[in-house]
């Protein structure tokens, strides 16, 4: 049988354990003190190095070297019983699966009788936090005064489950994820050793993929390298199931275009012909993070083939980056969301509905490459200044005058909900109208609320619940407004430069949006 690279490749000496120096280093010293503890707790992700270096400190406090510096020599008896895992005086105890009371009881009769072959009985307990309360409760008195042959290295993934009083009664050590940069090293180091044939920029992407854990990376190479061909950077994202697909591209168009019903029918087509919606709802965050390093200027992280990424460029100029990062928070809560149950597309459907569905702070103003697609209501805008004189227009009229606001709207639209949680109770009538608002603007001294009909208007628009309304954003904001409530299908607010009673204030209200602007 052929062995798993990660065991293959297993740290055997203190000076090959990567990214845990600040570990390594404390505990060599230990050594060559001869100031072994008697309990160990290593905390941190999985696949950092933890057992790992549990067998090493084993190795090492039972090495035969006569030179404290030199241990673990790897050449003793003893080195070499660890390492072919028949040393009898090292004892790895998965408590996943040994988490009772019982078992603890058994462990601390067999403790007090000396070691076999060694000089200590080294117990590793992995995944300790998966014992029971009565477990950790029987091993306190074991971990605070064990026999002087015994030493306890406990480790875990969850270091918040372990009980403060085992915390205090152990020497406690970080482990951290292996940063990317000496994972990809590791893994052309052992890709060389193996004749494994690939691209760095593939090795990179498995890397990304372990989140920081060697032993995933390397358990991921061995799964790539098990196809017989060269590990491309292609190859690695379908085997891996991060490669961009047409789906993800599609639903980012329907996005873009505000087109649900092509979003709808383009999600229900990969799930029926066997997607997973969790894998894809993660596909799109990743995308979507793609999107997000392209637009803070690191494009460079994104692994993308090149027609992937130029479409990439595209839809991170069209979004914005306020676009962007709730687009993510919402798909990246689908992919965790396990109330899918009776009907998998579930999730997804809901994203998609809130993503195109939430109020945008900023009106769409850049349009990715042409394709078909529903043309939105376009205008041009007569001038970018924020501030617009009156002038004579080509017919002879004067061109509106369109005022500076005195506050910025979006300061508004972001206290909208604790403005309404501060009415009495006795105006919840008031309250429910307020949170129907959809649209929040700010013209000159107007505020400018839309609603999305007639009917909601009149309800709000009367003189006792405007008073109030002003009165609110005074206490708020120490400003004076007047309030026009308007019907409206926007799902942002109105360029500064646009007029209110113009007809590109009207289109917008109606659910129009400008996609192009002439300077």
């Amino acid at each position: 049988m052929t062995q798993a690279l990660y065991r293959k490749y297993r740290p055997k000496q203190w000076d090959t354990v990567i990214g845990q120096d600040h570990v390594i280093q404390t505990l060599t010293n230990s050594i060559k003190a001869d100031r072994v503890g008697h309990a160990y707790l290593f905390a941190g992700p999985r696949g950092t190095g933890k057992t790992t270096v549990a067998r090493l400190l084993a190795k090492a406090v039972n090495c035969l070297s006569e030179d404290p510096t030199k241990r673990p020599c790897n050449e003793c008896d003893h080195c070499t019983a660890v390492n072919e895992n028949r040393f009898m005086d090292m004892i790895e105890i998965d408590a996943a699966s040994n988490n009772g009371v019982d078992d603890v009881r058994d462990l601390r009769e067999k403790i007090n009788f000396s070691p076999s072959q060694g000089k200590y009985k080294v117990y590793v307990i992995d995944e300790v936090h998966m014992l029971s309360g009565g477990a950790f409760n029987a091993l306190l008195k074991t971990l605070e005064e064990p026999p002087p042959h015994a030493i306890f290295v406990l480790a875990t993934t969850e270091i918040h489950k372990i009980p403060a009083t085992v915390l205090s009664r152990c020497q406690r050590h970080e482990f951290r994820r292996v940063p990317i940069d000496e994972i990809v090293a590791n893994l052309k180091t052992i890709a060389a050793s193996e004749n494994i044939q690939a691209d760095e920029e593939a090795l990179t992407l498995i890397a990304r993929q372990s989140a920081g854990g060697m032993r995933d990376a390397q358990s991921l190479l061995d799964q790539l390298s098990s196809t017989g061909t060269k590990i491309t950077l292609a190859l690695a994202q379908q085997v891996l199931g991060t490669a961009t697909s047409q789906t993800v591209l599609d639903v980012a168009n329907s996005i873009l275009d505000h087109h649900p019903a092509h979003g709808l029918e383009t999600i229900h087509h990969a799930l029926d012909s066997g997607a997973d919606p969790r894998s894809l709802a993660r596909q799109i965050v990743e995308y979507l993070r793609g999107l997000m390093l392209i637009q803070m200027g690191n494009a460079e992280q994104v692994e993308a083939t090149r027609e992937v990424k130029t479409q990439m460029e595209a839809h991170a100029k069209a979004f914005t980056s306020t676009d962007v990062l709730r687009m993510m928070k919402i798909f990246n809560n689908a992919a965790t969301d396990l109330r899918g149950g009776w009907q998998p597309s579930l999730i997804l459907e809901l994203a998609l509905a809130e993503v195109i569905d939430a109020p945008a702070e900023v009106v769409q103003v850049a349009a990715v490459a042409p394709r078909t697609k529903p043309q939105p209501v376009s205008a041009p805008a007569a001038e970018s200044k924020p501030e617009v004189t009156s002038d004579a227009s080509p017919n002879g009229g004067a061109q509106p005058v369109v005022e500076s606001p005195v506050i910025n709207a979006n300061d508004i639209t972001r206290a909208w909900k604790s403005l309404v949680n501060a009415l009495p109770k006795a105006q919840a009538n008031l309250g429910a109208l307020m949170n129907s608002v959809r649209m929040i603007d700010v013209q000159g001294k107007t505020l400018v609320l839309g609603m999305a009909s007639d009917v909601l208007v009149e309800k709000l628009n009367k003189p006792d619940q405007i008073e109030i309304i002003q009165r609110l954003i005074k206490d708020h904001f120490h400003v004076d407004l007047s309030v026009r409530c308007v019907v409206t299908n926007a799902k942002g607010k109105l360029p500064t430069h646009v007029a209110q009673d113009g007809m590109v204030a009207a289109a917008i209200q109606h659910g129009g949006e400008i996609v192009d602007m002439d300077e």
